[in-house]
């Protein structure tokens, strides 16, 4: 079994990764869930949450 470096990843790497993971994920596998329960309004505003999120985070990243 190796061991993975880790020490190569930046700040902004890490921070992409942990709001994928911890914000836009959620919404968007709410969103599926609902629409799959048939409740299309409320999944699509999650979906729709999740890609603005997204949008927003590109923004800012694309800032620094």
């Amino acid at each position: 079994m190796t061991y993975v470096d880790t020490s190569d990843i930046s700040a902004k790497m890490f921070i992409a990764v942990l709001l994928l993971l911890l914000i836009i994920a959620p919404l968007v596998s709410l969103g599926v869930l609902r629409l799959f329960q048939s409740r299309k309004k409320s999944g699509l505003l999650l979906i729709a949450g999740g890609i603005a999120v997204y949008a927003v985070f590109q923004m800012v990243m694309s800032l620094t």
